[in-house]
């Protein structure tokens, strides 16, 4: 059973809370509590105020059934969020908002923990460049076109430096000749600012945005987690472990974890198979273009993303699906063909997967929102 809903924010499927509620782990009155209805499942939502510019989120929630959530995007917002995964290893994640419509699924029984550091205006210029200076060279350019492209489709033209554009992407609109606001159109979606192929690239982004989560991670995240102060104390404390763990996430971007010739060899073959997913080389065969080995090649893609070139290339696949699924007229076989699928249910599965609902459901899920 799925359930739907469409809603005008994304906080909307919760209900208020209270602070004095007694599965949160510290709080204050200060505090905003949001809890999950009984009919879609449980848990909470806590949202520590810092600065004004500056908030820490605790999620600890579980949905009964799949959600479907369809919701305008938070616009001028950027975070950082530290996901627990139980017994498995979790990630840390750099998340912006530029306030386009999306259409999210929150996976029945499965717990969703995490913390999550929220910057808005003035912070979140700062915090966003950090993150594009922290990319890898072949990575960065892909940002950079990604930042023009959008401010070349909300103003028509480029401004002269990358650092303008993104600022005043991110800066709240002022004035007569502030960009136009792309989250005041309900149908408004992000692949109408691209093209094809920067879409493509863009999958990489993903990849560069998520970092496994570290033993200095943990420890600094129950740290917070168990803070033992309240009032302005509190929040001095929780502010400075929610700026180390950021802080953690972008040494990590650029700590080494392969040798320059080696990792250069693993951007390479990535690219290789994102520009040829519908019929990719063998792995012998990228091996040879890429001059390295089978078992290099293997662990390279491990160690930079966390999966096989196989894995890369699938999830890559269902990236390109789910741009045809929401931007075309075509039928779930032809998209999956389209994408280098011979087996349709095959496809399905795989889609499923990744993004937890079916191609057809994500399909009629996107003409319900741009009826």
């Amino acid at each position: 059973m799925t359930t739907r809903l469409v809603l005008n924010h994304w906080e909307d499927w919760l209900e208020p809370g209270s602070p004095s509620d007694t599965r949160l782990l510290h709080s204050d009155s200060c505090d905003r509590v949001l809890t999950c209805p009984p009919h879609l499942g449980q848990g909470y939502k806590q949202e520590i105020q810092l600065r004004d510019d500056l908030s820490l989120w605790i999620h600890d929630y579980t949905t009964h059934n799949d959600v479907v959530i369809d919701a305008p995007g938070e616009s001028n917002l950027l975070e950082f969020d530290f996901i627990s995964a139980g017994h498995n290893i979790g990630y840390s994640v750099f998340v912006p908002y530029f306030g386009f419509r999306e259409v999210v699924v929150k996976r029945a029984q499965k717990r969703v923990f995490k913390v999550k550091v929220a910057f808005k205006p003035p912070a979140v210029v700062g915090y966003f460049q950090a993150f594009l200076e922290r990319l890898s060279p072949q990575t960065q350019p892909i940002a950079e076109n990604l930042i023009r492209s959008m401010y070349r489709h909300r103003k028509g033209y480029s401004s002269s430096t990358t650092a303008e554009m993104l600022h005043q992407i991110l800066q709240p609109p002022t004035g007569t000749g502030s960009l136009r606001s792309i989250s005041a159109d309900p149908h408004f979606a992000f692949e109408q600012a691209i093209t094809e192929d920067l879409y493509t690239e863009m999958f990489s982004l993903g990849y560069a945005a998520c970092r496994q989560l570290s033993s200095e991670m943990e420890r600094v995240m129950g740290q917070a987690l168990s803070c033992p102060y309240q009032g302005a104390t509190r929040r001095s404390y929780l502010e400075d472990k929610a700026l180390k763990l950021v802080l953690l996430h972008l040494e990590d971007m650029v700590r080494p974890c392969l040798k320059e010739a080696d990792l250069n060899s693993i951007h390479e073959a990535a690219a290789i198979l994102r520009k040829q997913s519908v019929i990719p080389p063998t792995l012998e065969e990228l091996c040879r273009q890429v001059g390295s080995n089978r078992f290099k090649l293997n662990q390279g893609f491990h160690q930079v993303y966390g999966t096989t070139p196989f894995g890369y290339l699938r999830a890559c696949r269902i990236w390109q699906a789910q741009r045809l699924l929401r931007m075309s007229n075509m039928s779930v076989g032809q998209v999956a063909t389209a994408v280098g699928y011979t087996n349709c249910s095959r496809f399905a599965s795989a889609f499923r997967k990744q993004t937890g609902i079916n191609p057809k459901a994500f399909q009629m899920q996107v003409c319900q929102w741009a009826s």
